[in-house]
């Protein structure tokens, strides 16, 4: 039976794992008490315990540093869970943040090494063609600022003035590779997410400074075949979307909580 294709979404996985725990804690009333007094140190604990010294020290420690590895864990989980008991995380702004930020990433992260789709992979190809076509070229103006609040009051004043610089104020027919040596690729890749206008955008950063921009125009030839690229097209869509990912994770995980705002 083929799966329908919503299921092999990351943020659909992340989901599911959510639920199972939501679902785990209402059946047995509460999580598992940290403050139990039972502790046990596994196999795979004293594994862990040594391979994260073989890697610091570049070799495996010796059976007496392994257990003295082993006591500080111990001590480090007696406490951890002492302090849970009691309620010694509860009020505490830098705990309440730490927790916070692990949580963020395991979102994040679960979604990061998540399977992608060909298919999503093809029509993210389709729809930024530019960013993997190596002969694309703009058409362009710019005006040079060299702090950001100044290029933002100009563009809400509607000023077509720059401050001085040695950069060309137009471009045209310029190749991609012309824009990134003159402006880097940070500036290069905001292009791509500008559509051709008469109206000035930004700003957007280069190695300069800020600048205002007028794309007038924006070629672009026939992108390579996925199959060629896929590693490419990849790579620019994971680092692309993971804040909207990281986002969609944390509104599913919300949209399981009843909030009022009390004023």
């Amino acid at each position: 039976m083929t799966l329908p294709a919503w299921t092999r979404e990351p943020i659909v996985h992340f989901l599911a794992a959510a639920t199972a725990l939501f679902l785990y804690f209402g059946w047995v009333g509460e999580p598992a008490d940290p403050a139990s007094r039972a502790i046990t140190v596994t196999r795979e604990d004293r594994a862990a315990l040594a391979l994260q010294w073989e890697r610091t020290m570049q070799r495996p420690p010796t059976d007496a540093e392994l257990d003295s590895m082993v006591e500080t864990f111990l001590r480090e989980e007696v406490l951890y869970r002492e302090a849970i008991r009691l309620g010694l995380d509860r009020d505490d702004p830098v705990v309440r943040k730490r927790l916070s930020n692990k949580m963020d990433y395991l979102a994040a992260s679960m979604a990061e090494t998540a399977a992608v789709s060909d298919s999503a992979l093809a029509d993210w190809l389709a729809a930024h063609p530019e960013r993997f076509t190596p002969d694309v070229r703009y058409s362009f103006d710019q005006l040079y600022f060299a702090e950001r609040a100044a290029a933002e009051a100009a563009l809400a004043g509607g000023s077509t003035i720059g401050e001085a610089i040695s950069l060309p104020a137009s471009f045209e027919n310029a190749d991609r590779n012309r824009i990134e040596g003159r402006l880097g690729q940070a500036f290069t890749a905001a292009l791509d997410d500008l559509e051709p206008s008469q109206r000035w955008a930004g700003p957007v950063a280069s190695g300069f400074g800020w600048h205002l921009v007028r794309l007038r125009g924006r070629v672009v030839g026939t992108p390579p075949e996925l199959t060629d690229i896929r590693d490419q097209v990849e790579a620019d869509w994971r680092s692309s979307t993971e804040a909207q990912r990281r986002k969609d994770a944390y509104q599913l995980l919300r949209s399981a909580y009843q909030v009022s705002v009390e004023k």
